[in-house]
């Protein structure tokens, strides 16, 4: 081998083992050593203690760094420390050859010789370098599988270190053990030269070089990772041998596996070979089969989405985008069939649209949306999708082409509404029935709150309380008149332009009474001008015609001389030199700043806590009359006049989204989003299925209270025994609501609810929600008397209708909350003795009512340990189950009572199945089921109580809120006998729970703490990405998979799968929520700028609606990013139409006053 140029490499000690036997023998000698370089050790009288005794030499525990070797850099050839290789001369490295260079006037013959000759040098160079390297090493190090002879010395010490490190980056090749299925006889013969590759020179990667140190069968065949086999495997049409046995059982003569393997009496197993077809014969295979299917069930849709799911996983396989792609029109052209067929189904048509954007440009996309939607203008689930595509397009992203959009799809659906009302109302149309019009009540509800979210997160807060000020004047509150839509509309203008108080402001009394007021008024003005023109009468006294005309004329009369003009912009200019002379003073010069940049990072991270803070205080629009004075007169408005006229919402700007609603869901639903949207504490008022859920879900910028919650508790029982040093995830994205940040929101929301109560009388949700919004109330305002103030609401609520006893039950609630317990009693039981004087519809919400009292009692008796009020909840639970009249608790029951309440619940839930079986049950049904698995929890333990609720659980009506809380309610009894219950027992019904449920909180929550207390931690990684890889996944499960790794060292690989895994869905993609986690993360826990960097970018990208994204990056990142990228930011959130209510010269003037 050739002297290397590089230098030499370090002194390393390596001790190599004979490989078996040398090529030549070595003469043996009885003095020597294991290790011939040291003294001898005690020398063995046998062989058998020398073997047994060989590991006590004292070279193992010699320091080989200890020699005295003396560096050289003569050569980096290592010198042989061996006896037999002393004698051995390196041989002399070769001289160099040159060769003159060749002219262009060679002719082809001669340029081929020389090729040919240099191959042939080039081979033989490569010879004289292996034999040059294998010189280069030890005589005894060359004892390869082979040979017969044994070498002298097992082990060697090298001191010089191995110089083929240096040749190819790691250990030789040749030096490493290779294994493989064969003999020993087989590799008999072997020589060294075998192992030499001819193709030395060539990559290292090779893997297929290592072949040629073989014999020729294995050279034929190659190894098993070799590129020949792997190609193989790659090959689509080649087939496998599956190897199956037929019987796996084994039979054990005893319950445990005994010492003597001959006792077991196991079955033999016989081994079936079963010829497996390719990857081609499977394509065939299946698109025969959906084919078929397809032609014999053209209206299924299970059949053409799984036949361009198979599609998609045949895609899969194929490296060649040419390939993808023409298997991508493969698929467009099943599923244009499919709609063909099907032209009304809304999933196909999602499936093909979606085909359409993985081939189509945007602008296509768009196109071929528009002609669907045309087609289908009364799906509201594609306008949902249409929509946010084009939030998400950041090139084409501005709000007011988004407020475009939602302007189309509110009235194409209010036209649907305003169509199938009228063909309901007039029986036109028997095929369409009432919950038909519901369902699409709801799904218009659904969008119209999407759009106020939408002007919420892009900072046009006021625009986004107007629409829903207007909505629910307009849907709600309108008065009792048969009217056209136009007129209608001209109507609410006259309410909207009067400056009367709308919904959630003081003195608001609705659009009906303002407007029932305002005739009444009006008429009194009309009557007392009658009265006083009855009363004027005859002379009135002389005037002077000339003096109104004089008045008059100089009122009326232009100013024909171009002086008055000159004199007023005389007069303005002096103001304008003040304000200049005033910012040069401060070190402003208003000509040059305009280009210039903000000099530090901090006035950024200033700028958006401003902007912030701004946000959370101008959310309530301005009226046009009382909110600007300025605006009557003809003065030009100010700066501050012109901020304060940005929050005065016209009528004009809600005029295109106002629409009408006719089902009562649609109005509830309306309702319970509002309170929900502005913080209220308000009961689920849906399934967590239904699609206003979802996209309530899907459009959190912060986590919501009802998710804090039961992420909290998974992060206090995972992080109990752990020092969670680092914050939690909630405190790095905020409140969702912190009320203190908004003032009078509180107030808000509570003279809106108290003003909706007259729209839904004796609804206990809205009556719950008032109550608790008032204590919010009183809280905020420092006053120590929460339970007054409530207590003094319920009761003026309780006086305008003394039939609402749910309303007395939620009292004795919140009387029972602030521990007044004999009081809650007293109203728990003057309500169950009232209901029998009420009528029959109120009558059947009575179970409802003794729920809730046996549960304050059982709460009483776990906190207090107090058995009397264990037997006050059986006996109350068992007036329900007896049907019986009321009356006061006495003292325990006996037990032939308990037997009759017991058959009582059996009949009664045995009348409920059918309507559970239907899926129409109601909540007064749930609580029966409740109250009668309480009963049974209580006088026959846990498990009884189970199996009430979970023979009612049977029947699949998975998007029915009612059936919904029922499963809570199991849940929760299971979360509370986790100590007295089995895994097997509880296991199974979370299970399907959580995959019935997959955005209920409470599905993961039950789990999350049921797998830590019952398993480790890598099965219930396992159970998470199990569900989020479910074909609709859900942020939930992300939020709770994190909550879990958030405290956990060596959880860093793990979190970031968890968050990629979620972005590569499209859905969760659009999640601002999941972009802020993610941000948060980087930046603030796990502190890599670079990263956090990415993730921003990443995120505005795909959210560009999302203010409060964009200012998380100035907040998190104004260290990381430069000015002119800050400044840039900013640019771009102005050109994207986000309303920026703070100029960062408001800092920079700051900056200069405080210096």
């Amino acid at each position: 081998m050739e002297p290397s140029s590089e230098p030499s490499p370090p002194v390393t000690t390596a001790t190599f083992p004979a490989a078996g036997e040398g090529h030549e023998s070595h003469p043996s000698t009885t003095s020597s050593s294991l290790f011939p370089l040291f003294p001898l050790a005690a020398s063995t009288s046998s062989a058998s203690t020398a073997e047994s005794q060989w590991l006590s030499n004292p070279s193992f525990s010699f320091d080989a760094s200890s020699l005295n070797v003396p560096s050289t850099t003569t050569s980096s050839l290592p010198t042989p420390l061996s006896p037999s290789s002393d004698d051995d001369a390196p041989p002399a490295p070769a001289p160099a050859k040159y060769e003159l260079v060749p002219s262009e006037t060679d002719s082809d013959e001669e340029r081929g010789s020389r090729r040919k000759e240099r191959g042939r040098r080039k081979r033989r160079r490569e010879k004289d370098r292996y034999d040059g390297a294998s010189e280069s090493r030890k005589a005894g190090v060359r004892a390869w599988a082979g040979s017969e002879t044994k070498p002298v010395k097992d082990y060697y010490v090298d001191a010089k270190g191995d110089h083929d490190n240096l040749a190819f980056g790691s250990l030789y090749r040749m030096d490493v053990a290779r294994y493989r299925s064969q003999s020993m006889l087989e590799t008999r013969g072997l020589n060294r030269s075998m192992f030499f590759n001819r193709r030395f020179g060539s990559s290292h990667i090779d893997l297929d070089s290592d072949l040629d140190g073989l014999d020729n069968k294995v050279r034929a065949g190659g190894r098993y990772y070799s590129a020949k086999n792997a190609v193989s495997e790659r090959n689509k049409g080649s087939k496998h041998l599956k190897l199956s046995k037929g019987d796996t059982s084994a039979m054990l003569a005893e319950d445990f596996v005994p010492l003597d393997a001959q006792s077991l009496s196991v079955k033999r197993t016989t081994a079936e070979q079963e010829l497996e077809e390719s990857w081609e014969d499977e394509i065939l295979r299946r698109t025969r089969e959906f084919n078929k299917m397809s032609r014999e069930h053209p209206n299924d849709e299970k059949v053409w989405l799984a036949f361009a799911q198979f599609q998609d996983k045949v895609a899969s396989t194929q490296p060649q985008k040419a390939a993808r792609l023409q298997t991508t029109e493969r698929k467009i052209s099943i599923l244009e069939k499919a709609v063909e067929l099907n032209p009304d189904n809304e999933e196909l048509l999602l499936c093909l649209l979606k085909s359409y954007g993985e081939r189509d440009s945007t602008e296509n996309l768009l196109g071929r949306w528009e002609q669907v939607l045309t087609k289908h203008p009364d799906s509201c689930k594609l306008w949902k999708q249409y929509l946010l595509l084009c939030q998400g397009e950041f090139s084409r992203f501005k709000v007011s082409e988004i407020r475009k959009s939602y302007v189309y799809a509110v009235q194409a659906l209010s036209a649907a509404c305003t169509k199938l009302c009228r063909q309901v109302n007039e029986n036109m149309d028997p095929k369409s029935p009432s919950s038909s019009l519901a369902q699409l009540e709801l799904g218009l509800v659904d969008i119209f709150v999407n759009l106020c979210r939408f002007e919420w997160q892009t900072g046009h807060r006021e625009l986004a309380t107007g629409l829903f000020q207007a909505q629910m004047e307009f849907s709600l509150f309108s008065p009792p008149l048969y009217l056209t839509t136009s007129s209608k509309q001209r109507l609410f203008e006259h309410f909207w332009n009067s400056g009367g108080a709308r919904i959630g402001e003081d003195g608001a009394l609705g659009w009906s009474a303002w407007l029932a007021k305002d005739e009444e008024s009006r008429q009194n003005l009309v009557a007392q001008e009658n009265s006083q023109e009855i009363e004027t009468g005859g002379w009135s006294g002389w005037f002077d015609p000339s003096v109104g005309n004089t008045d008059t004329n100089e009122s009326v009369e232009p100013s024909t001389d171009g002086n008055d003009a000159e004199d007023l912009d005389a007069e303005d200019r002096p103001a304008q030199d003040d304000v200049e002379s005033l910012l040069k003073k401060l070190g402003i010069d208003v000509d040059a700043e305009s280009n210039s940049e903000v000099k530090d990072a901090e006035t950024w991270n200033r700028w958006a806590t401003m902007e912030l803070s701004r946000d959370n205080e101008q959310w309530l629009p301005l009226h046009e009359k009382s909110g600007i004075g300025s605006l009557d007169s003809g003065d030009a408005p100010s700066g501050e006049d012109n901020n304060q006229l940005s929050r005065v919402i016209l009528f004009e700007d809600v005029a295109e989204f106002l629409f009408s609603l006719s089902s009562e869901e649609a109005r509830f639903s309306l309702i319970c989003q509002f309170i929900d949207f502005y913080g209220g504490k308000i009961s689920r008022w849906t399934s967590t299925n239904s699609s206003s859920w979802l996209d309530r879900i899907l459009s959190l910028e912060m986590i919501s209270d009802d998710i804090l919650e039961d992420l909290s508790a998974v992060s206090d029982i995972v992080n109990k025994n752990q020092d969670s040093y680092s914050c939690k995830l909630e405190s790095l994205l905020g409140s969702m609501h912190d009320l203190s940040q908004r003032p009078g929101l509180v107030k808000f929301l509570r003279n809106a609810i108290l003003l909706l109560l007259d729209v839904f009388p004796r609804n206990h949700v809205l009556e719950e929600a008032i109550l608790v919004t008032t204590e919010m109330y009183t809280a905020q305002e420092n006053s120590s008397s929460t339970a007054n103030t409530s207590r003094a609401l319920a009761k003026n609520l309780l006086k305008k209708d003394r039939q609402d006893f749910l309303l007395c039950g939620i009292y004795g609630r919140t009387e029972a909350m602030h521990g007044n317990i004999e009081q809650a009693r007293k109203i728990f039981d003057m309500a169950l003795l009232s209901t029998e004087a009420t009528a029959e519809d109120l009558r059947k919400k009575v179970p409802i009512l003794y729920l809730w009292y046996a549960e304050m009692e059982i709460t009483v008796s776990t906190s207090r340990n107090n058995s009397d009020s264990t037997h006050r909840a059986i006996y109350i639970l068992s007036c329900l189950g007896s049907n019986v009249k009321y009356a006061p608790f006495i003292g325990p029951i006996s037990r032939p009572q308990v037997l009759r309440a017991r058959q009582g619940f059996k009949e009664q839930i045995r009348s409920l199945r059918s309507a559970f079986a239907s899926g129409g049950i109601k909540e007064e049904s749930v609580a029966l089921i409740c109250s009668a698995s309480l009963f049974e929890s209580m006088t026959s333990g846990y498990s009884s109580g189970l199996e009430v609720i979970e023979d009612m659980l049977c029947s699949d009506s998975s998007h029915n809120s009612e059936f919904e809380d029922l499963w809570v309610y199991y849940i929760k009894l299971l979360q509370k006998n986790l100590n007295q219950l089995s895994l097997s027992r509880v296991w199974p019904s979370i299970s399907q729970g959580m995959h019935k449920y997959p955005y209920n909180p409470k599905s993961y929550s039950a789990m999350l703490i049921l797998s830590y207390l019952y398993s480790v931690s890598n099965n219930l990684r396992l159970t998470l990405d199990k569900c989020s890889q479910s074909r609709d996944p859900s942020i939930i499960t992300l939020l709770f998979a994190l909550s879990f790794e958030w405290h956990k060292a060596g959880s860093d690989n793990r979190i970031h799968s968890l968050f990629e895994r979620a972005l590569a869905d499209d859905k969760l993609q659009k999640s601002v929520l999941l972009w802020r986690c993610y941000l948060a993360y980087e930046a603030e826990k796990a502190c890599n700028a670079s990263a956090a960097r990415r993730v921003f970018f990443r995120a505005i990208h795909a959210c560009p609606w999302s203010k409060r994204l964009w200012l998380d990056g100035f907040l998190k990142l104004s260290s990381v990013l430069t000015l002119k990228e800050l400044s840039d930011l900013q640019e771009v959130m102005r050109d994207k139409e986000l309303n920026i209510r703070t100029d960062i010269y408001e800092i920079l003037l700051q900056d200069e006053t405080d210096t």
